[in-house]
């Protein structure tokens, strides 16, 4: 923003209708911009909300970020507030195209940005960043039993297993009654599968009940896992119940826990490192700050040689065509709009829209259509070119910037990213989600400053400063990608000191049950 405009506004595109508030605007507050006649606001304006500066008549597009985030439902003047009461959805189709806006990032020469971290070298050459042992359970009827297990060492001391990072049990609502070919049946297995082969366990207890639909050694079975791996199997009925099965599974992790604990860190070159991408509880400054500055982050990590993936279809509608403007071919390009019609179908026979989003928070928060919302939500994936789309939970191979089909919801969403592979999650938040998760750390970057200051023991760090003026967005962006390096190397994030992360392992549940 120039100098001599108003410092109580933030203006993003010179071509823009309205403007963001930085702080809260009485009505009658004077705002001058230096190529704009002075107004005056009309009405209150809270911070991160949005004053109109030119004038939009009935039925005509709104811009910000230089896009429709929708049209005026009835004349809109310099000063107005522009929000729900006065802009409705533009459901005029975007215009795709594939691969005309392609960038490779570079990593800066001559910079002290970390090239490695220290991490848990597998024999499959992945290299993890927790060094965990999990329960996972084959189907809900076995969730009570893993949880006994897991939580005889949850609060138990395992001071003499410094390098193992806890024991989680990974329990669920499905596994029976559901057709294992089905849709639903494919993707609660690929999400199974996905954590009981990740790089942040070293050891795994699989648990089922016995005459489940999804078996217990169908999580297991061709994951090429390594020769060696500390893999048990046990069933409930063939151990003789609840009683006897949490001995017995008490038992194995114990027996597992030293072999576990000899793994050591060690250095791995940053393109090991896979992040996952989200955000939750987002308002208006999250375009603007902590999802951009994310992005830089997130192109630093790619020019590495990194993975980075992009999460949550809802919230990428109406600002896809800016994601297939980087596909790196037509092919993946149209994946992502195949999906995209996925969602349409999926949200009409539920007799809803992909416009039932934003969420009550957000819109507080400022943000008024699923339009604007999803232009600021893709900023979270900076300006690498798109190299893959993923269906929910499959694994993710290709390096560089990916994408990932979840729902909005956030423990689903990073479920997802985290069975695909993620290693590391980047979470930005406006109004203050205190999401953890494991066994993949979770980084906590606050949007504005107010929330962080109230919130501080729940976030990582604040993004707000962008806005204050006392950090750049590629200052914060570089010391996101410091943050990521040095949580993968085993420095802990508030999530984890407060050992949140368990009860948010929750897969995406479609399909029917029988």
């Amino acid at each position: 923003m120039p100098a001599s405009e108003s410092t109580a506004v933030l203006r993003l595109r010179p071509e823009d209708h309205v403007v963001v508030a930085t702080a809260d605007l009485p009505a009658g507050t004077e705002i001058a911009l230096a190529d704009l006649e002075p107004f005056r606001t009309t009405a209150a304006v809270q911070q991160g909300h949005k004053v109109a500066v030119r004038s939009v008549p009935e039925g005509g597009q709104v811009l910000k970020y230089g896009q429709s985030i929708g049209r005026a439902t009835e004349p809109i003047e310099p000063g107005m507030h522009v929000h729900a009461h006065n802009l409705g959805m533009d459901l005029d189709e975007r215009e795709h195209e594939f691969g005309t806006a392609r960038h490779t990032p570079t990593f800066p020469e001559n910079s002290d940005l970390p090239r490695t971290f220290l991490g848990y070298h597998r024999p499959d050459g992945r290299v993890g960043t927790r060094n965990y042992i999990g329960v996972i359970t084959s189907v809900n009827c076995s969730a009570s039993s893993a949880n006994m297990i897991a939580d005889q060492f949850r609060h138990a001391s395992l001071d003499e297993y410094t390098d193992v990072d806890g024991v989680m049990a990974i329990t669920h609502q499905s596994g029976c009654g559901l057709v294992p070919d089905s849709e639903g049946g494919q993707m609660l297995l690929r999400t199974l599968r996905g954590y009981a082969n990740h790089p942040n366990f070293g050891g795994l207890l699989v648990l089922g009940l016995g005459c489940e639909m999804i078996a217990v050694n169908s999580l297991v079975e061709g994951l090429g896992l390594p020769e060696g791996a500390y893999v048990e199997t046990m069933t409930i009925q063939d151990i003789g119940g609840v009683r006897a099965t949490v001995r017995a599974g008490v038992e194995k992790i114990r027996e597992m826990l030293p072999r576990v604990n000899e793994a050591r860190r060690e250095p791995a070159d940053v393109s090991h490192l896979m992040l996952g991408l989200n955000c939750g509880g987002s308002d208006g400054y999250s375009g603007i700050t902590a999802n951009p500055a994310l992005g830089h982050a997130s192109d630093l990590l790619v020019a590495a040689g990194g993975t980075s993936t992009l999460a949550e279809t809802p919230e990428v509608y109406g600002a896809e065509h800016l994601l297939t403007r980087r596909a790196v071919s037509a092919e993946v390009g149209q994946r992502l709009l195949d999906r995209i019609e996925w969602w349409k179908n999926y949200t009409a026979a539920g007799a809803g829209t992909l416009d039932n989003n934003p969420s009550p928070g957000n819109k507080a928060g400022g943000l008024t259509t699923i339009l604007e919302k999803s232009l600021g939500a893709v900023a979270k994936g900076g300006t690498a070119e798109l190299a893959g789309v993923y269906e929910y939970a499959e694994p993710i191979t290709a390096k560089g910037f990916t994408f990932m089909d979840t729902p909005g919801y956030d423990p689903v969403s990073v479920t997802g990213l985290v069975a695909g592979g993620a290693t590391v999650v980047c979470f930005t938040t406006g109004r203050g989600s205190v999401l953890g998760c494991k066994p993949t750390p979770s980084i906590k970057l606050a949007t504005n400053t107010q929330m962080y200051e109230r919130m501080r023991e729940d976030m990582d760090i604040n993004c707000g400063r962008i806005v204050d003026g006392t950090a750049t967005l590629a200052e914060v962006g570089e010391e996101i990608y410091r943050q990521i390096v040095a949580v993968a190397s085993g420095e802990t994030t508030v999530s984890e000191d407060l050992d949140l992360g368990q009860e948010e392992f929750i897969p995406w549940h479609v399909g029917a049950v029988t």
